[in-house]
């Protein structure tokens, strides 16, 4: 399983979503969370696959792709709440 994190950096929720995201890390948790600019070219095409259209937007994956669970927007879900999907 893997999480993804979609936003954009230079928003006023950025910082945020980038402290958050560097709590969730500093966790003791072996699986990685990737962080997606929906500016990019993959990040436009997972957004898309995703049908995201609100940010941050958060998922949890298994090793196919399937959403197991998601969050939109603010606020941000506890951390606990996703690291239980890195650890499972």
């Amino acid at each position: 399983m893997r999480v993804v994190i979609i936003y954009k950096r230079a928003t006023d929720y950025g910082r945020e979503v980038e402290e958050w995201t560097h709590e969730l890390k500093t966790r003791d948790i072996s699986n990685v969370v990737q962080e997606i600019d929906p500016e990019t070219r993959d990040g436009e095409g997972l957004a898309r696959a995703y049908e995201i259209m609100q940010y941050p937007t958060i998922m949890a994956l298994d090793d196919q792709g399937r959403v197991l669970s998601s969050w939109t927007g603010l606020p941000l879900p506890r951390l606990d709440e996703v690291s239980y999907y890195l650890t499972a």
